[in-house]
């Protein structure tokens, strides 16, 4: 498939080469952050069969097609000296190392920071982890463990059924957090001229999303509920169901929205009433005005009530699917939609990297890679000649996409 070039010839974090270690999901999503904004991420796999991200089956299919692309792949076997000296030499050359494998992992396969500093003093070293350092460092962990143990899950399911979110919101964000610390050391770089060790962990980037709840305790004197049992903020700011058995979600969060709400349903009534007067009040009064609104919703269809929520300037949208971005209006005419290419030959339109930015277009350069596709690339730039390449794979110490010559 053609790439998308960028407009200004050249991406923010051009010239910026990433070795990526990784698998799954929290890892590769900060290496597809990297690779969207130009960096050029090579992903280095087992030789022995690849990332078994790849193989996942289920929910887990799409893992690997969802957070590679961009990115140029690599076969090496770690665990044999020819593997590690390959990966010795491109470090030479790399600004940054990522990798999410478990605790103590690279440093047994002679890869860890400590390994590679001394090769590369300018690399910067990023670990994406279950814990930053403390009691808990050394646990395994997974975005939906710690999802339970920051509070998350409790703070999304009803009372006494803690839920776990519905995507992989901690695995992406400790990614971003990841990306964060990295820009920040290619900063500091410029003014020291030495790397450093960088981490990320899912644990704490779990928690940074409970301060929220912990400020509003330490201001109430009181425990906060889940969401579901709540008591909100505003009177109107949930979904409804329309005629057509179809969900809208209303936010109506100001005086002035309520009382252009209820004029164009010509309810002055509502606006009359001195207990519906202020969004305090009207909190107060939610078991009053939830079934008012209920039923001037239920009178219309998803369609004519979106309409009406705009004409009259309130928050408002319809209860989704995952599927309906695929052709949602605003994600397709801003650009902000990629079409990936999956093994069977279908391709499919997925949201892309949600940032504008000048004049840079974000989109695909570089399809999700075919195990060892690059692999005779990369090390020939490396300087390994086709010869030494070959005598590599014949060895097992590296994999290519095509057989040895």
């Amino acid at each position: 498939m053609a790439s998308s070039p960028d407009k200004a010839g050249s991406l923010p974090l051009d010239g910026v080469r990433v070795l990526e270690f990784c698998h799954t999901i929290m890892g590769p999503s900060a290496g597809v952050l990297l690779a969207d904004l130009g960096c050029d991420v090579i992903k280095i796999e087992p030789a022995d069969g690849a990332d078994r991200t790849r193989r996942m089956a289920g929910f887990a299919s799409g893992f690997f097609y969802a957070f590679n692309r961009n990115k140029r792949a690599i076969g090496v076997d770690l665990k044999s000296a020819e593997g590690r000296a390959v990966v010795h030499k491109l470090v030479e050359t790399a600004d940054v190392v990522i990798e999410n494998y478990a605790p103590a992992t690279m440093g047994k396969l002679g890869c860890g920071y400590e390994d590679l500093k001394h090769l590369n003093p300018r690399l910067i070293y990023c670990s994406l982890k279950g814990y930053l350092s403390g009691p808990y460092e050394n646990r395994p962990a997974l975005d939906e463990v710690v999802q339970f143990q920051a509070g998350l899950a409790y703070m999304t399911g009803p009372p006494g059924k803690p839920l776990r979110a519905g995507a992989s919101v901690v695995d992406i964000m400790g990614g971003m957090f990841a990306v964060i610390g990295i820009q920040a050391a290619l900063r500091e770089r410029e003014l020291t001229g030495r790397g450093q060790l960088v981490k990320s962990a899912l644990f704490e980037s779990c928690a940074f999303l409970m301060v929220q709840h912990l400020a509003g305790e330490a201001m109430t004197g009181q425990e906060t509920p889940p969401f579901p049992a709540r008591r909100g903020a505003w009177a109107v700011y949930e979904p409804f169901m329309c005629k057509d058995g179809e969900q809208i979600f209303l936010g109506i969060t100001s005086d002035g929205q309520w009382k252009r709400f209820c004029a164009r349903f010509e309810r002055q009534d509502l606006i009359a009433d001195p207990a519906f007067e202020t969004n305090d009040l009207r909190v107060r009064q939610r078991d009053k005005i939830l079934p008012i609104v209920a039923e001037i919703v239920g009178r219309f269809s998803l369609a004519e009530m979106s309409t009406i929520a705009e004409e009259v300037d309130i928050s408002f949208a319809p209860v989704a699917r995952p599927k309906h971005l695929t052709d949602d209006p605003h994600l397709n005419a801003g650009g902000h939609m990629v079409e990936i290419e999956f093994p069977n030959g279908t391709t499919s339109r997925v949201p892309g990297l949600p940032l504008e930015m000048g004049d840079h277009v974000f989109g695909v350069r570089r399809q999700t890679p075919k195990p060892g596709e690059h692999t005779r690339d990369v090390l020939a730039e490396a300087g390994y000649s086709t010869g030494e390449i070959d005598r590599l794979a014949s060895l097992g110490a590296i994999a290519c996409a095509d057989p040895p010559i």
